[in-house]
């Protein structure tokens, strides 16, 4: 690997790949919970009742796929974290940063728990037995999505791969 790319730019296309895996998985996980917090009552109108038109069953699967390759393209990212930025992190006392990246590390592996669920409730999408369990599922999952993205940006802000 060393004659073939620098090991900055084998670490900076790692985190491109877990930017652009979060990203599509935000997107997806954004559309079906505006689909399913505030369904649309007709499908014509404005960009806000096209956003939330959505069909949010078909979302299921995509999130889930996304969630897990995000959370190993960003377990490999880890070690090198872990190793070459949390250390001057921690350095420089920005304790509140690192902690909010340990609090992330918990999060995204509570999603990962969450998976099996969401994708049963979604998949039993035409059962309305299991409409809140859906929707709160779903909403939670949300949630934790934008939680961690931002969370990873701001640390990646604080001391990105190539400092």
């Amino acid at each position: 690997m060393s004659g073939l790319i620098s090991t900055n730019a084998f670490w900076t296309i790692w985190l491109f790949v877990h930017l652009i895996l979060a990203v599509g998985l935000l997107g997806a996980l954004t559309h079906q919970a505006m689909a399913v917090a505030l369904p649309a009552r007709r499908t014509a109108g404005g960009i806000v009742t096209r956003f939330r038109a959505v069909p949010a069953a078909g979302y299921a699967t995509a999130v889930c796929v996304l969630w897990v390759l995000t959370f190993l393209v960003g377990s490999f990212i880890y070690t090198k974290y872990r190793i070459y930025i949390r250390i001057p992190i921690e350095a420089s006392h920005a304790y509140k940063t690192g902690g909010f990246f340990d609090f992330k590390e918990h999060v995204s592996s509570l999603g990962l728990v969450l998976l099996p669920a969401y994708w049963f409730f979604w998949k039993n999408a035409q059962d309305p037995e299991y409409d809140n369990a859906r929707k709160g599922v779903t909403l939670v999952l949300a949630v934790m999505c934008w939680f961690l993205f931002i969370v990873g940006h701001v640390l990646n802000n604080t001391r990105g791969f190539a400092s």
